[in-house]
Formats: C-alpha cells, sequence, structure tokens
C-alpha cells in the first residue's frame, strides 16, 4: 500500500470515531489545543524561520512571505479562532422538519459530517489549525497537504495538536499532514476518491486550475480575490477613502484586499483628488482608464479589457463609471466572486447593489478586508468558496456538513 492510499484510509478510518463523541468532549480537546498552540509557540515560531530562511533563499513573492509569516499574533489569532469555533453551535445532528405525507409518513433531515475533507494549500501555514479544529468540531477527518514551502511550520502546528489527541485517546490521523510536497504524491492524493470526500484548495490561480482540472473528487474552488469598492454618487467621501485605505494597504497579500476602484463620475473629481496624495504617500502603483490617470503622477493608462488583475501588493485598477449600472456590469465583467463593496448613503443603491452583485460577500460601507471567517463570527475558516456547490464564501462549521433524510413510519408499505 503506499503512503498516500495509507494515509487518506487512515483518515477515512479515524473520522469514523468522530460520530461517537458529544460536543462536550470536541469542545474540551479544541480548547486544550488552543492552549497548546499558545504554550508551544517558541518550538512553532522556531520552525516557521526555518521555512521563511528558505523562502528568502529562493526569493519567493513577498506577499508569499507575509502569508507563510507567523509570530506570537498569529499564532494568538490562530488559538483564539479555535476558541470562537468552541463557542460555536455543532452542527452535527441538528433536526429540522421536512413534512408530514398523507400517509403518516414523518420525513426530517439531519446535519452529518462530510466525512474526509483533503485541504491543498501553499505559504499558508495558519490552515493546519484552522482547517484541523473546524474538521474536528465538524466531525471530518482532514488531509493537509501544505506546500514545501510551509512544511516545517504545517508539521509544528499539526504535532501540537496531535499532542492533545493522543492525551485523548483520538487516533492522530484525524488531523493528518502530508509529509513530502512531491507533486507526483499530490496527484496520487488527488485520485483517493474512495477515502476522501472533498478537496478544497488554497493558494495562487495555478494551484487552483491543476486541482480542478486532475482531481477525480469534488473540488471546491476558492479562485482568486479580485476584490472591488465601488463609490456611488452618494456615498461619504471620508468614509470612502478609509474603506480604500483599509482595503488596499492593510494588508496586500490576501484575497480579500481591493485589487479595484470604481468611483461615479459624479464625485470623480473630488473624491480622486483625495485619492491621488493618500495613495502617494502609501507608495500604491496606481493603473487606470485614461479619465482616472490624469489625476495621479505616473500612472498606466488601461485598455478597458485590461483590468481584473490581482495584484496582491501596492497597486490598484481604478476606472470611473458613468451610473451604477456601468459599476456593476465592470464588477460582472471583472470580479472573481470573491467580496464586492458599496459606499454610499443612498439605501435603494446599496439593497439593490447586494441583491444584483454576483459574489460570495457583498458589502455596504464596510471594508473587504472583513470578508474573513474569524471576522464574520465563524471563528475560523477553511477557505471562501467562489464556486456555487452547497458552499458560497468563507466556509465555518455548517459548509462542512451535509444533511441525509430521516424517514419515519409505523409500517406504511408503497402501493
Amino acid at each position: 500500500m503506499s503512503l498516500i492510499t495509507d494515509i487518506s484510509r487512515q483518515a477515512a478510518k479515524a473520522a469514523h470515531t468522530l460520530a461517537l463523541l458529544d460536543t462536550e468532549t470536541k469542545n474540551q480537546v479544541l480548547v486544550e489545543m488552543a492552549a497548546a498552540l499558545r504554550e508551544q509557540k517558541a518550538f512553532i515560531i522556531k520552525e516557521n524561520e526555518s521555512d521563511l530562511s528558505a523562502a528568502r533563499d529562493n526569493n519567493l513573492a513577498a506577499s508569499m512571505i507575509d502569508r507563510l509569516t507567523l509570530n506570537d499574533e498569529r499564532i494568538e489569532a490562530m488559538a483564539e479562532g479555535i476558541e470562537v469555533i468552541v463557542s460555536l453551535d455543532d452542527p452535527v445532528g441538528q433536526l429540522r422538519d421536512i413534512t408530514e405525507r398523507p400517509n403518516g409518513i414523518k420525513i426530517r433531515k439531519m446535519r452529518v459530517p462530510l466525512g474526509v475533507v483533503c485541504m491543498i494549500y501553499e505559504a499558508r501555514p495558519n490552515v493546519t489549525a484552522d482547517a484541523g479544529a473546524l474538521c474536528f468540531k465538524s466531525g471530518n477527518g482532514v488531509i493537509l497537504r501544505g506546500g514545501k514551502e510551509a512544511l516545517k511550520s504545517s508539521q509544528a502546528i499539526a504535532s501540537v495538536m496531535h499532542s492533545v489527541l493522543e492525551k485523548h485517546n483520538l487516533p492522530v490521523s484525524l488531523i493528518s499532514v502530508i509529509p513530502d510536497p512531491d507533486r507526483a504524491l499530490l496527484m496520487e492524493l488527488m485520485q483517493q476518491r474512495e477515502s476522501i470526500d472533498l478537496i478544497i484548495p488554497r493558494g495562487g490561480e495555478g494551484l487552483i486550475n491543476f486541482v480542478t482540472e486532475n482531481s477525480t473528487i469534488p473540488v471546491i474552488q476558492h479562485y482568486k480575490g479580485v476584490c472591488h469598492l465601488y463609490v456611488d454618487k452618494d456615498a461619504d467621501l471620508e468614509i470612502a477613502l478609509n474603506l480604500l485605505l483599509n482595503g488596499k494597504t492593510q494588508r496586500t497579500g490576501v484575497c480579500n484586499a481591493l485589487e479595484g476602484l470604481v468611483v461615479h463620475q459624479d464625485v470623480a473629481d473630488e473624491f480622486l483628488n483625495l485619492c491621488a496624495v493618500v495613495l502617494r504617500q502609501e507608495g500604491v502603483k496606481i493603473n487606470a482608464d485614461s479619465f482616472a490617470a490624469k489625476y495621479f503622477d505616473n500612472a498606466t493608462v488601461l485598455a478597458d479589457n485590461e483590468f481584473g488583475e490581482e495584484y496582491l501588493d501596492l497597486e490598484i485598477a481604478i476606472r470611473v463609471v458613468p451610473s451604477f449600472t456601468a459599476a456593476v456590469e465592470h464588477i460582472a465583467q471583472f470580479g472573481s466572486n470573491h467580496t464586492e463593496v458599496i459606499c454610499t448613503k443612498n439605501e435603494a443603491a446599496a439593497e439593490l447593489f447586494q441583491r444584483s452583485v454576483d459574489a460570495s460577500v457583498v458589502m455596504v460601507n464596510a471594508s473587504s478586508r472583513f470578508s474573513d471567517g474569524s471576522q464574520l463570527g465563524l471563528g475560523a475558516e477553511i477557505g471562501i468558496a467562489t464556486s456555487k456547490l452547497h458552499a458560497y464564501g468563507p466556509m465555518g462549521l455548517e459548509s462542512l456538513t451535509t444533511e441525509k433524510y430521516l424517514v419515519n413510519g409505523v409500517g406504511q408499505v408503497r402501493g
């Protein structure tokens, strides 16, 4: 039996043990995992530094190094995320009535785990803790296949979580890390449909396309985050400027950072003059249509079909539009179904924007940076689904379950 087949089968077998655990027990394990992460943060940071050193030697992009970096603050955020998961309702076993048929058969649905979830990701060691905790509480085994960039960090985090599982006599294969990033093993992993129920890739567009094209297991895509801020003609421009700065400059290498700014022509002159000052101070590179470009020094003029890039850097695309409808059309053409924001004081425009824009998260007068499982009260997220299977947007506990039918009768037979 190959390494990958053995890991997959062991994860599927281990997942069955979770069905026997009550919510109180699962929560106790998670509380101890959060505490263990805090206690072992020096060990985790030491292992992470090995990954960071290799990343610098290999000239990884700044955005990748940012995602790879662990420090006291980020480890604390992982621990706090697990504690929020503890506080959330356990979806497993939740019931809802469907109907009672004329013949007396009663039909309900019950939430049940998916089984085994496989995460394929790049330089994101926090995924190890987030996915491990979310899958544990939702009753799923998880297989984690990170890139070589984060292997030592991921193994360190997993080993801390394993110590808690062992303390409670639970199989460590509930949270499995593939120890070898070889591409051939990845191909084999994506064929394990007898053991793995769902694959979720997180990373660059190339990785997600590769997994989608080669997996024989269902895939939930987390494609690139081309997020826009639309500044409506009825916007509060001070709020709009704050949303722009927070969305673009607070952290550039993440999928919920702003990559596009769309401005209604009625406020373009005043707002773009404000933008020119602050974006220059922040060192943001400007790409813009010919109208907007004249407000900025050294702006690159974009043709109509050159928008829609995910820069993951201090860089943004700006377009001035003649109407609300034109803004929605621009987002439909160049967005990535991730997160879109409108700044407006017009409630009707806000409601229409949220109803008509096709994105997994649509915000009114709030930063795109809130498009995150922890910020939306999920504790953590296993990904942000931009495809439309059973989940759309940040995936928390409920998204890691499905429903089965429960049919109760008193001896009815079909005529």
